[in-house]
């Protein structure tokens, strides 16, 4: 034969893709890996997403009680109604 391993037979203009059995692991390292890295990258972005939303938290909050103290009744504009 004389060939190296992976050079036994030639296809031209053919390409073909295998995986080896031992990267089939969907879910190899999930927990020991995925979960700690996912807590890692959360906790490096609260810096950067928690003023947007308390602002927007307490805007919104401002603006409803300016709302509702805008949408209640003047009793001075209804004294002489009879």
């Amino acid at each position: 034969m004389g060939h190296g391993f992976g050079q036994l037979y030639k296809l031209r203009r053919i390409i073909t893709y295998r995986l080896s059995p031992y990267e089939l692991k969907a879910f190899a390292g999930v927990v020991s890996h995925g979960f700690p890295n996912t807590l890692r990258r959360l906790l490096e972005n609260v810096p950067y997403m928690v003023p947007p939303i308390a602002l927007g938290y307490v805007t919104y909050e401002q603006l409803e009680k300016e709302h509702e103290r805008l949408m209640r009744k003047n009793p001075a504009d209804f004294e002489n109604d009879k």
